[in-house]
């Protein structure tokens, strides 16, 4: 190649390298502007399908008119109330699907009698579809609040039950050895050595589990309820206005990522204490 040549590829650069360094100038943007664009382009082709007409109203309401349907019902008040007894029903059935999921997990996971007696039951019950218990929770306890956050309760049990479980069996066993060297054992060796391990894993079954229980929720909420975003969904349909439904999937969505976001801060928290 002759010096003059070598020169225009000095000053010319390659493809490659041109997108290379066009992806590094997008990477280094925050994240969360990052993460806004797929929304934002969302929310624009939707905008403009709807308005242009290629999709007919009837179809797909405008964004706008999801909005007027939002503050109509805060405006009514209802909105605030849906939410509040959803989120309720959720934070119940997570805390108390997800302690009972720790307390079994923890069990199964260190010893194998328990294992032998419980695991394949478990993983049996965990087969079973969400929309498989409402039938059983409604004759049981009725159409009351027991039956909706019992059956959170079962959507959040199982991830934390089956990644708590799969986590302990596989701590290190060099370690164990360690620690019961220095004469720790029984809770003292779960509570300071093995948990502390598996902490990572605990908080992705959380994470899973938080995302089950508003599933689950949505499923009692859609088959027997006056109230909650799930009652919501089944109304609108009902009454033919899809933009309180949209909006209501909307809300799912933004409520789902505030509380996995609230969690992960929490999961960041508990690294660094315990890891």
């Amino acid at each position: 190649m002759s010096t003059e040549n070598a020169a225009d590829t000095r000053e010319n650069p390659t493809p490659a390298k041109h997108k290379a360094g066009i992806a590094a100038t997008i990477l280094r943007a925050p994240k969360w502007l990052l993460a806004l664009i797929l929304p934002l382009a969302t929310v624009a082709v939707w905008q403009f399908v709807t308005v242009s007409g290629i999709v007919a109203p009837w179809t797909l309401p405008t964004p706008s008119s999801v909005v007027a349907a939002a503050f109509e019902l805060l405006e009514d008040g209802d909105l605030g109330k849906h939410i509040g007894i959803s989120t309720q029903r959720v934070l119940l059935g997570f805390a108390f699907g997800s302690l009972l999921g720790l307390a079994l997990g923890a069990l199964v996971g260190l010893s194998k009698l328990a294992d032998a007696f419980l695991g394949l039951s478990i993983s049996a019950l965990r087969a079973v579809p969400s929309l498989a218990w409402v039938p059983l929770l409604v004759l049981w306890m009725k159409m009351g609040e027991d039956s909706k956050v019992t059956l959170v309760i079962i959507g959040a049990f199982f991830p934390v039950f089956t990644t708590v479980a799969l986590a302990l069996r596989h701590v290190d066993a060099h370690l164990i050895e360690a620690a019961r060297s220095f004469g720790l054992k029984g809770l003292k060796l779960l509570r300071t050595v093995q948990l502390p391990a598996v902490v990572p894993s605990i908080f992705s079954g959380l994470r899973l589990a938080l995302a089950q229980a508003w599933l689950f929720l949505v499923a009692a909420e859609l088959l027997g309820a006056s109230m909650g975003l799930g009652f919501l969904l089944t109304d609108s349909q009902n009454n033919g206005r899809l933009d309180r439904l949209i909006m209501t999937i909307v809300l799912l969505a933004v409520f789902g990522k505030i509380t996995d976001a609230l969690l992960s801060i929490a999961e960041r928290w508990a690294i660094k204490r315990w890891t």
